[in-house]
């Protein structure tokens, strides 16, 4: 993720292992459409099944139709820095990125604003959030069968999901 645009990109591997992570890792730094002048690993544990990759690798949701909070830096009554985070300050990461100045100096070559721009409007918010809606629950109608044909037992509730 993108510190100054929260611009990011998600992906999973298989398995943990160099000949899985090289070719995402490489797949995900061409996905920036500006110049990546550092690279953080958390070296996090999370794993993500084949259906969830498949789903994020067609999703532009994160980038072009996930609203964030950008904080603003106040400084108190006491000389204190403190940061906020105002309703007005919320926007999508494309749309952050179109406010840093000269932001057009930091794309990568082949990559511009306008073309940003075109992806960003192939759908609205609204269309966008109908898909994810109805791709989250084909996940969860998958997990469900799995769960029914596999030797998994339920929480005692009934539902893996109470």
């Amino acid at each position: 993720m993108d510190e100054v645009t929260q611009w990011e990109i998600v992906a999973s591997v298989e398995k943990i292992s160099e000949a899985y992570l090289v070719p995402v890792l490489e797949s995900m730094l061409v996905q920036f459409p500006f110049i990546i002048r550092g690279f953080h690993s958390d070296n996090g544990g999370e794993f993500v099944n084949h259906i969830v990759a498949k789903l994020l690798n067609k999703n532009p949701y994160i980038n072009f139709h996930r609203p964030c909070f950008f904080p603003v830096s106040v400084i108190d009554h006491k000389g204190k820095i403190k940061k906020t985070y105002p309703y007005e300050e919320v926007m999508i990461p494309y749309e952050r990125l179109r406010t840093v100045p000269k932001a057009e100096s930091y794309l990568r070559p082949g990559v511009s604003l306008e073309k940003l721009g075109t992806i960003a409007n192939q759908m609205s918010d609204n269309q966008f959030a109908e898909r994810m809606v109805n791709a989250r629950s084909k996940l969860f109608q998958q997990i469900t069968r799995f769960a029914k044909t596999s030797c998994l037992k339920p929480f005692p509730s009934g539902s893996f999901f109470d």
